[in-house]
Order: structure tokens, then C-alpha cells, then sequence
């Protein structure tokens, strides 16, 4: 039976006042966990909603038909689009 292992090699250190640390170990506690599997558990999880939050799109169903008619059948360019598609290409050659 084959276990993959990540080596840990980064460290961050927190300051804490007794209190909150305090706080952290007694949750912890409670879960039967150390406070550092607690900590992680948790701020993974935060971290996951929040840059779920900021990178997932979510349309209502008549924006999704908009967005995806759009994508189907695209407009033809404007003027402004293809001084945009223009300048773009004299700034990055491509």
C-alpha cells in the first residue's frame, strides 16, 4: 500500500493574546484535534469560501441566456472594440 506524504516546510507564526489562544486551544478541544489541524482546518475553509467568492461568476437565468447567446452567435465588433483590439496588440504585439 502505497501513502503519499506532503513535506511541511513552511512555517508561519502567529501572535496571539492568551486570550485568543486560550480560546483556540479549548475549541480545538472540543473537536479532538491540535490547535494547529484546528487553525489550518478552519482557515482553509475561510479561504475557500472567500476565493470562491471573488472568482466564481454566478448569472441569473436571463443573464446566462444573454452571456450564452453571446458566445454562440458574437456581435460583430464595434469601433471602440477594434481600437481596443488594436491598441492591445501595438501595447503587447499580439
Amino acid at each position: 500500500m502505497t501513502r503519499s506524504t506532503t513535506i511541511k516546510r513552511d512555517r508561519m507564526h502567529l501572535r496571539l493574546d492568551a486570550k485568543t489562544k486560550r480560546k483556540l486551544e479549548r475549541a480545538a478541544a472540543y473537536e479532538q484535534t491540535t490547535v494547529t489541524k484546528f487553525v489550518m482546518t478552519n482557515a482553509m475553509a475561510a479561504a475557500e469560501r472567500i476565493i470562491e467568492a471573488h472568482e466564481k461568476v454566478t448569472l441569473a437565468p436571463a443573464d446566462w441566456d444573454v452571456f450564452y447567446n453571446a458566445l454562440i452567435d458574437p456581435p460583430e465588433p464595434n469601433r471602440k472594440l477594434k481600437a481596443a483590439a488594436r491598441r492591445y496588440r501595438e501595447r503587447f504585439g499580439g
